[in-house]
Order: structure tokens, then sequence, then C-alpha cells
């Protein structure tokens, strides 16, 4: 793979010809946003959005040992997700550093889809083979073998009901089961990085098009609309999920990220990271390292990543993420702020844009929950 060239999605075509503007993503190109990225948002809040994710790393992991390699490849407890569930976990370095956050879903007995972030696919493939030595296991590169399409959005249930007979009543959050979609077999997925309900689907390159066109289809009626990822990432902020880059990095363990409840030490056997992580645990309680916390505007300048949060003259934080919040109308942004300013409604916080020092008020995270 060039360095240079970016990747296609199997989509590509389409999103040209739906006049997408396209991005280089983690080596990808993809569609930034087809229209007004505030209209794609609001769309996926209040009826319906179609994505392509087909960027994302699907790595396959197989045999009679493969829930004990990943119990010790990664932090979570693998071995106790049922077949057809699926579980938000992290893989750290040895020091406790967050190589990145995965998704992993049992698909059966002995085979495990884990789905990493475009950006950290290779290092976390590189990784779990490396951690796979020892193991009556095979780790699988699947990149090749999956698109994924999600649709997100209230609407999203009866649009996706009306191409299937899958049981999507029965399907619960986090879970995933095979089914046919518009006659294309997929593995249905009720996940999402939104803050809606919706699904993801797993399908053949070769019938993503088809599926693309049949969910477009069926959602028309409802307001459903291609979304790029420019919306997604600000769904995502205003649902308080972590972006790794932003949130996450290997200069975090996930007790400074505020998700040590991922990290599962009561687990059989060993896992890479257990002695750094137990460190880090006992210092976090002793001395609570930055908090993530939400940050509201009280004006209009839109705060960047990278931006320090400051109080009383003094540089308390640091923001991670931040933009203009279509659903409450005010720029937001997550920041890691020290723990004597992270408490919802602390005052006096602010942020340095560009040497000027814009009020903010601090709130818990998420920004926007949706009402089930």
């Amino acid at each position: 793979m060039s360095s240079t060239a970016p990747r296609h999605t199997a989509l590509d075509a389409l999103h040209r010809s739906l006049g997408a503007t396209m991005t280089d993503f983690a080596g990808w190109d993809m569609p930034l946003r087809y229209g007004s990225e505030r209209d794609e948002h609001l769309a996926v809040r209040t009826r319906a959005g179609l994505f392509d994710l087909s960027h994302m790393g699907e790595i396959t992991v197989t045999g009679p040992q493969a829930a004990q390699l990943l119990n010790f490849a990664l932090v979570g407890n693998i071995a106790s997700v049922g077949v057809g569930r699926a579980r938000y976990t992290m893989i750290c370095r040895a020091d406790g550093g967050i190589l990145d956050d995965l998704i992993v879903y049992r698909l059966a007995e002995t085979e495990y889809l884990v789905v990493a972030n475009a950006s950290n696919a290779q290092v976390v493939l590189d990784a779990l083979v490396e951690r796979s030595a020892g193991f009556d296991a095979e780790v699988r590169d699947d990149r090749d073998n999956y698109a994924l399409i999600a649709v997100q959005g209230p609407e999203s249930p009866g649009i996706l009901g009306s191409l299937t007979d899958a049981d999507l009543d029965g399907l619960k959050y986090y879970a995933g089961l095979p089914g046919t979609v518009a006659g294309v077999p997929a593995l249905i997925a009720r996940t999402g990085y939104t803050g809606e309900d919706g699904f993801e689907l797993f399908v053949a390159p070769g019938d993503a098009e088809k599926l693309w066109q049949a969910l477009t289809d069926a959602g028309a009626p409802v307001g459903l609309v291609p979304c790029g990822l420019s919306c997604r990432d600000t769904l995502r902020l205003e649902a308080g999920m972590p972006l790794y880059g932003h949130e996450l990095s290997t200069s975090l363990t996930p007790f400074d990220a505020g998700l040590g409840r991922v990290v599962k030490f009561e687990k059989e056997g060993d896992f890479v990271g257990r002695e750094a992580l137990r460190e880090a645990a006992d210092r976090a309680a002793e001395t609570p390292p930055r908090v993530l916390v939400g940050l509201v505007a009280e004006g209009r300048r839109v705060p960047r990543a990278g931006y320090a949060v400051v109080a009383g003259g003094e540089v308390i934080g640091e923001v991670t993420s931040g933009a203009p919040s279509p659903t409450l109308g005010k720029p937001i942004a997550m920041a890691y702020v020290d723990a004597a300013h992270a408490a919802p409604g602390t005052e006096g916080v602010g942020v340095d844009i560009r040497g000027s020092h814009e009020p903010y008020e601090v709130v818990a995270l998420p920004f926007y929950k949706r009402q089930k």
C-alpha cells in the first residue's frame, strides 16, 4: 500500500456521484459532507442518516483459544461476552498507554470480530499477531473483506426493518446477528457513534452499493440523508464519546481518560499492561488525574483541540475536541481539566482562544442524551 495514494471504499464512485466533498482520513478518501454538515447532523438527531464507515479496521480472531488470546491481548474480559453480543474495550501497551479503543463482536463460540479505528488498524493488527504467540488461535486481517454501512437516528429501526426479516426488536444495544438486508448477507449490529439508536451493517464490498441504494430508497419517505465524517464528529462530540488521537492516546491510560471501568483485573490470567494499569488505578485513587469534562461556550468563538483551559490566570487543562453544536446552538468542547475545576457549574473557567480568555461553563458529559 503506497503511503501517498489514499485507499477508496467500495462506495467511492457513489459518493462522488452524490457530490460529496471528499477528504483524506487515515489514508482513506472519505466523504466529509454531501451538503450542509449542520443539516446532516440534525437529520441524524431527528430522522436518520446513512454513513460509509468502510475505513474501519476489521480483524477476525478464530480458534480454540481465541477467547484466551483476546483476554490476554485486551484489557476487557472478552471470554465473558456471549455469542451475538459486543463489547467496548481497549488494547494497551505494556506501560498502560492506550493503543486503540475497540468494539469486539463474538460471532460464534470460537470466532470474534475486532473492529479498530482506521488510523490504528495496522497497529492493532500487528499487536494482536504478536500477542497471539503461544495461543491456539489465528488472527486474520479482514479489512478488504468488509464494507461497513451505518444507518443512525430515530427512524433507523423502521427503515432497516422494511428491508430485513431479522429480529430487530430483539436486538439489544451492543449486540449483533447475521441476517439478510435487501437480499444482501450482513452482520447486523446495534452499535453506533452518534448517540442515537442505529445499526452498523458489515457486508461484502461487492454488495455495498446495492445495500446503500436500498437503504436510501427505503429511507427517502422519512427524510434519511447521506452523511459525512464531519457530522459524525459533531454527533459523537455531543454524545460525549471519545475519539482516538483526541481524548485517547498512548500517553494516557484508561484511568487517565476516566475509562478505568473497561479494565477488568478480576479476569483469569495475565494481560498486557496489567501491572502498569494496576499502578495507574492506585495513582488515580490517591490523586485524581485530570478529568474529562464538557465545556459550553457563553460566546460564539469555537474552541479547538490543543487550546488551553484557564482559570484565575493559570492553565488548568487542555481542549481535546471542540466544535459548534447544532443541537445546543452553541460552541462546545471536551477537555481534560484539573480535578479541582471539574465539577459541573465551576465558576471562572475559560478557554484561551488566540490570547483571549473566552468564558465557558463546565458541564457533565454527555452534552446530549437521547430520550429512550
